[in-house]
C-alpha cells in the first residue's frame, strides 16, 4: 500500500500517523485560565525536545471546527503548564478528562482527580502523578489552519517531581514501576510493564 498524503484529507491523514507513529507516550497538560480555573487534558503528539536547554513539546490540535483548544487559550493567557506522566493506574481519569467540557469548566473538578500545589509555576500538577514537569512557554509553532491545524507547544523545563516509589537500583525511575502508558491506533493502549534491551554497539 502507498499512501499520497498531499491526496488525503487531514482527518484520514491523522488517521494514518496515529495508527503507524507508536507508541506514543502522553502528555497530560494542567494548565490555568486568567480567571484562576484549572484545565487538565491528554496529548499523544508528545515527546522531549532536548536537554540543553531541557524543553520538552506537545501539539493541541485545533478542533473539529478550526478553534483552539482550551489548552492553548490558556497557555496564550497565562504561559505556564504542567505535563503529567499517565500510568496504568490513572488511565480511566485521564481518558475521562479529554471529554471537551465548556471553556470554564475544570477536568479536576469534574473527574474527581486530585490536585497539588506546583512549585514554580500557577498550574497545579496532578497529585498521584508518578513525574510531573513543570514548564514555562518557549515558544508556540502553528502549523496549517482550521480544523487539525497544530500548534506545537515547546516548554522549558523548571523542575520536575518524581515519586521516590519508582526509583530504581540505579538511582533513576524504572519503567515497570512508572509503569506508564502509550497511545496506538484508535482505541489501543499500551504499558512500560513489558519491554526488552538491547546494548549498543
Amino acid at each position: 500500500m502507498r499512501l499520497d498524503f498531499a491526496a488525503l484529507k487531514p482527518r484520514e491523514a491523522y488517521g494514518w500517523m496515529i495508527s503507524t507513529i507508536l507508541p506514543r507516550p502522553i502528555a497530560w497538560v494542567s494548565t490555568i485560565s486568567e480567571e484562576g480555573i484549572t484545565n487538565l487534558a491528554p496529548f499523544s503528539f508528545f515527546q522531549g525536545v532536548t536537554a540543553n536547554p531541557p524543553t520538552l513539546m506537545f501539539v493541541p490540535v485545533n478542533t473539529r471546527d478550526g478553534s483552539k483548544k482550551d489548552t492553548v487559550r490558556n497557555i496564550e493567557a497565562v504561559p505556564e503548564f504542567v505535563v503529567n506522566l499517565v500510568p496504568f493506574a490513572l488511565a480511566e481519569q485521564m481518558n475521562a478528562s479529554a471529554a471537551m467540557l465548556p471553556y470554564g469548566e475544570s477536568e479536576f473538578e469534574k473527574f474527581g482527580i486530585a490536585p497539588t500545589p506546583s512549585e514554580r509555576v500557577r498550574p497545579p500538577r496532578v497529585a498521584a502523578a508518578p513525574v510531573a514537569f513543570e514548564c514555562t512557554l518557549d515558544r508556540i509553532v502553528l502549523f496549517g489552519e482550521g480544523p487539525l491545524a497544530a500548534n506545537v507547544i515547546f516548554g522549558r523545563i523548571l523542575v520536575a517531581h518524581v515519586d521516590d516509589a519508582v526509583i530504581g537500583a540505579e538511582g533513576l525511575p524504572d519503567a515497570a514501576k512508572l509503569d506508564l502508558i502509550g497511545r496506538l491506533g484508535g482505541d489501543g493502549y499500551t504499558r512500560t510493564t513489558e519491554r526488552f534491551e538491547m546494548e549498543r554497539s
